[in-house]
């Protein structure tokens, strides 16, 4: 047979040298091709007595980045297209796809033939179960070398093996974190975890994989060996009784159960492990399929997948525009979100001026890229000459003629608009013509900040998010006079700091600020109500929030929540309506100096790490009343309703248009409960006729703040869905990850 995606060498010793290196591909990925392929190579390495041994290895730099998922979507057409005619043969139709790949796994770990997986580089998802089928891994050192099984992270999990491989040859603690949390693993940790057998450098490891097969490498797994005992011993038995329980605790107390995918990582573990390995990769293919129907599933798939994979590639980026290399930028205000900005930054290759208004305080801003190298290097994760390179990039300095020749200037200085024009006026002396300025304002309009500028075509907002280094999305505000141009710039710098971008218009708060204080505010909104301030924050986190709206509140500065209530309060001057939220911040940051975690103090006290909520409360919000008042449920439902018809506003008003920055931009930028797939995917997937009754209901109960737009009224009438009726461009072809 003639392979396309592989190729096949046996030497004089009956080792086959198999060579994975996909066409036109810039990473190897598991498709229906590849399927095939793999599946004819099994058979004839098993058939040909010629052949002793086979090593499988990459042609490019890095080993696979898994399963291309459009394949599963494919899958999900042809069963919901067949199901309506023949619901058992459809089932059936879902199951035998969806566990293919697991089969032919299954046929190279008993063809009778040792395989190694030489492994180079990235190993994902669908790769690393590949690899987990064979009789033997090595790993290649250095930092290039990542594994992983994150399909939780987009609602799946490891079907094609991963989880009866992974308990078999872990220890159960790490091995059911490194599945439930898709953890990334380098060499060291892998072999620590025994799923890598050794290591070797990168251009030795085909001939030290050879070697292990000339040693000899046992073709039959351990678990198909009679009297196989799992690592830490049977699930019913003393050690199982103390693990299992606490795993499940665990479990419902990172998950609060909102992920199928999560569940069915527990269900297929704890049920395989007590069959026989066929059997056990039955159970786990029964609960991928569930799984793989699931609303969450499809959601996630969408969103995490597929729309940021578009949106990272440019799905926004205006065309005709010729790509911008970005060799220098300028950054005015050398803060805590100034100093992570030069850090990414530098730490994309990009030379940095940052600028403050005392030496000091710019030399400040750039000890915070050597404290995260300092880490970086502790965690063994960087060495002492990428810290060195890294900070030689940085330029400390007060003096804006260092501006001169940026390509890109990014403001981040305090919140005040006084200041940012005058920083504006300073850097625009000195900037040659073709250079973009970019405001990083959390929530003031661009257009406004732009009024400050001799060039507004070449002003543009840039909101990043703290911690800088952490948080992958970058916030993209269109002024009215923005031009392509500048579009284009900010789009490709951050492509080239590696984040993920969504692009929306001018208005106050933009989108993520906006929608993430109306969580905050709801949190204030159930205290005024006499919900118990633990309630809240317990029914915050069941929702899907990564934490409470009092604790998000603190950690976003309550006195900085005051300063944009304050400001807004004066903007729309007798428009503005105040509420108990503006009695709440007041008492709190006005007469009480609770600001949050920044001065040690606001709806929590705080001890370093540690923190408590404040006693002081009921003080502030008065006593609250018995928890058995309220339902839980209904409270998670108004911390999502709430954020999700924020955004079918801003969406009405223009301020987003594109359904894939919508749900991409919430799970990113704040966290959006992500099993539902984002804020407009929550609404689509109960429907607009369903979101528009609870938003009646909860008008009634609770206030006009839930009234449903005009926008949303409308398609309720026909229970018309976002992503049919703003359906995006997308392209012909997607690459998988």
């Amino acid at each position: 047979m003639a392979y396309t995606n592989f190729s096949i060498e046996t030497d004089a010793d009956g080792i086959a040298l198999i060579t994975w290196d996909m066409p036109g591909k810039s990473m190897n990925v598991i498709d229906l091709t590849v399927m095939d392929e793999l599946d004819a190579l099994i058979d004839a390495v098993a058939g040909d007595d010629k052949i002793t041994g086979a090593v499988i290895t990459s042609g490019k730099d890095t080993f696979s980045g898994g399963a291309d998922l459009t394949m599963l979507e494919g899958l999900l057409r042809d069963y919901h297209a067949q199901r309506a005619k023949d619901p058992e043969a459809a089932a059936r139709l879902l199951f035998d796809g969806s566990r293919r790949l697991s089969q032919i796994f299954r046929k190279l770990e008993t063809s009778g033939k040792p395989f190694v997986a030489a492994i180079n580089g990235t190993c994902m998802g669908g790769a690393t179960e590949l690899a987990l089928a064979c009789h033997a891994r090595i790993a290649a050192e250095g930092d290039a070398f990542k594994m992983a099984l994150p399909e939780v992270k987009v609602g799946l999990f490891p079907g094609a093996g991963g989880t009866q491989r992974v308990m078999r040859m872990a220890d159960a603690q790490q091995g059911l974190q490194f599945l439930l949390q898709g953890r990334t693993l380098n060499a060291d940790k892998a072999k620590g975890l025994k799923l890598v057998d050794a290591t070797a450098p990168a251009k030795k490891l085909v001939a030290e994989a050879r070697k292990m097969l000339k040693t000899g490498v046992d073709p039959v797994k351990p678990w198909d060996k009679k009297g196989f005992k799992l690592p830490n011993g049977p699930i019913y038995s003393p050690a199982g009784f103390q693990f299992w329980p606490a795993a499940n605790a665990i479990y419902r107390r990172e998950t609060h159960d909102n992920y199928p995918g999560a569940r069915g990582i527990m269900q297929s573990v704890y049920e395989g492990l007590q069959m026989p390995m066929d059997q056990a990769l039955t159970v786990e293919s029964r609960y991928f399929a569930h799984v793989l129907q699931t609303p969450e599933a499809a959601s996630m798939i969408r969103s995490l997948f597929v729309s940021m994979q578009e949106l990272n590639k440019g799905a926004r980026r205006p065309e005709g525009i010729k790509p911008n290399k970005i060799r220098k930028v300028g950054i005015l205000g050398a803060g805590f979100m100034g100093a992570g900005i030069a850090y990414v930054s530098a730490r994309a290759g990009i030379d940095v001026v940052l600028i403050d208004r005392e030496q000091a305080a710019a030399d400040k801003g750039k000890a915070h890229s050597d404290e995260l190298m300092t880490k970086a290097i502790k965690r063994g994760k960087a060495h002492e000459a990428d810290k060195e390179k890294l900070l030689s990039r940085i330029t400390a300095t007060t003096d804006y003629e260092h501006l001169a020749d940026c390509d890109l200037v990014i403001e981040a200085v305090f919140e005040e608009r006084g200041i940012k024009k005058a920083v504006t006026e300073q850097a625009e002396a000195v900037l040659k013509s073709r250079a973009i300025f970019a405001s990083n304002t959390s929530t003031l309009p661009i257009t406004s900040l732009a009024e400050a500028s001799k060039r507004p075509k070449n002003f543009i907002g840039i909101h990043f998010f703290s911690p800088v280094d952490k948080m992958m999305l970058v916030e993209v505000i269109l002024g009215k006079k923005t031009g392509d141009r500048a579009l284009a710039m900010a789009l490709d710098y951050i492509k080239a700091i590696k984040k993920t971008p969504i692009v929306v218009n001018d208005s106050r708060g933009f989108y993520t600020s906006r929608v993430v204080m109306t969580y905050i505010r709801e949190g204030l909104m159930m205290l005024a109500d006499g919900v118990p301030a633990a309630m809240i924050e317990t029914a915050g986190r069941m929702a899907g929030m990564p934490v409470g709206p009092l604790s998000l509140g603190d950690e976003v500065a309550l006195d900085l929540a005051w300063k944009i209530v304050s400001a807004t309060r004066k903007d729309l001057g007798l428009k503005y309506v105040e509420g108990p939220l503006d009695n709440i911040l007041e008492e709190m940051v006005v007469k009480r100096e609770r600001f949050g975690r920044k001065n040690g103090k606001g709806f929590y006290d705080y001890q370093g790490r540690e923190k408590t909520l404040w006693p002081g409360i009921p003080e502030v919000v008065g006593k609250p009343k018995p928890a058995e008042h309220f339902n839980v449920e209904e409270l998670k439902q108004r911390f999502l309703v709430m954020q999700a018809l924020e955004t079918a506003r801003i969406f009405e008003e223009n301020c987003l248009t594109d359904v894939r920055e919508a749900d991409v931009g919430s799970i990113l930028g704040f966290g959006f409960a992500p099993f539902t797939g984002g804020t407009i995917s929550y609404i689509d997937g109960m429907g607009t006729t369903r979101f528009v009754d609870i938003c009646r209901k909860f008008t009634k109960k609770w206030g006009p703040r839930f009234k449903a737009n005009r926008l949303l009224r409308e398609m309720a009438k026909t229970d018309a869905r976002f992503y049919d009726r703003f359906a995006p461009d997308r392209p012909a072809e997607k690459d998988a990850a």
